[in-house]
């Protein structure tokens, strides 16, 4: 009898410290769980420009908070030093013009499209040419020996509109280019030091409900989108080291484009808040929602500049340039 009770309490003290070994061990596991997960989240350096951008959309609405990937905003910095900026490292994403990172992956650079980001529409184009109210330039027949105020040289507004004017019979080489962030132009204008601005979202709303200017036209006037993809790039050492990062962030902003393109009102109010302007005078960008990567929109930029002698013929391929890899829409 007693023998039984002996080995009945053995066995009972064998199965408590089974249980508390396992629930430790549980305890220990969703620790470790946890301490992993947090390990998990990459940050990308990301610079603050006062631009439509859906890194700063999505981080509004919240698409970072449980995500494995967010920004880390490393502070304020002009259109023309982005993307040396991530060349070097010091940012690790960035939205630049299609041309300024061809030019850059063309002399060297590890750098990579990724997403196509926006792209112009007639109602929501990706940039706006401005002249004060009474001008006497009328067209682009006008703009031989004028002062054109730019966010930087290199990308959209410059190659676009030397373009324009060329075809047109004008001479590009009489602009006085002068640049400066987008939402510095109106004031330049107004006073008198530019003679025409080209102007960016979400800065070419307020210029549009000015009475003090007048827009001329749009790009997509001038080519109707072709040349507008303005999309998103990756530092190639970052994209090494975190493609599943780089393919979480494609999701997000793919979400975000989504959800911008059904609620532009409230796009519109996320992003006057964040720079101060009044909703009714932000402009937004359109959005592609699959972010797929047209090859029309690279081959279009790659023609461009071998076109004025930025290029040589065969200088790049298309596979350096962008990729689609990471876009869950993708298809081979």
């Amino acid at each position: 009898m007693i023998v039984k009770e002996v080995k009945a309490l053995i066995l009972l003290i064998t199965m408590m410290v089974i249980v508390v070994a396992a629930g430790c061990g549980s305890s220990n596991t969703a620790q470790q769980s946890a301490a992993k997960s947090a390990k998990e989240v990459v940050e990308f350096k990301y610079p603050e420009l006062v631009y439509f951008d859906y890194i700063y959309l999505a981080d509004e609405l919240g698409y970072f908070k449980d995500a494995n990937v967010r920004p880390k905003y490393v502070g304020k910095m002009g259109a023309g030093q982005v993307i040396p900026s991530l060349v070097n490292g010091s940012i690790d994403v960035a939205t630049r013009h299609t041309p300024v990172v061809i030019a850059a992956i063309a002399s060297g650079a590890d750098i990579k499209i990724f997403t196509s980001g926006s792209s112009s529409t007639k109602q929501w184009p990706h940039m706006k040419y401005f002249v004060r109210a009474g001008s006497d330039i009328k067209s682009i027949k006008d703009f031989n020996g004028k002062t054109i105020g730019l966010n930087s040289f290199g990308a959209c507004a410059e190659y676009v509109t030397k373009k324009y004017l060329q075809e047109n019979g004008g001479d590009p080489s009489s602009i006085n280019f002068k640049t400066a962030p987008d939402d510095q132009h109106e004031m330049a204008l107004a006073e008198g030091h530019t003679d025409i601005a080209i102007i960016h979202p979400p800065a070419s709303g307020r210029a549009s409900n000015d009475p003090k200017f007048k827009m001329l036209f749009s790009d997509y006037d001038i080519d109707q989108g072709l040349s507008s993809m303005c999309p998103y790039s990756v530092n190639g050492k970052f994209l090494k080291e975190h493609p599943e990062a780089v393919k979480e962030l494609t999701e997000i902003l793919i979400k975000t484009a989504k959800w911008s393109n059904a609620h532009p009102q409230e796009a519109k109010d996320i992003m006057a808040k964040r720079f101060n302007m009044k909703a009714d005078q932000v402009e937004l960008y359109n959005f592609s929602e699959d972010q797929l990567v047209p090859e029309a929109g690279v081959q279009y930029w790659i023609d461009r500049l071998v076109e004025v002698n930025k290029l040589t013929p065969g200088q790049v391929k298309l596979e350096q340039i962008y990729t689609n890899e990471y876009n869950p829409n993708y298809r081979k």
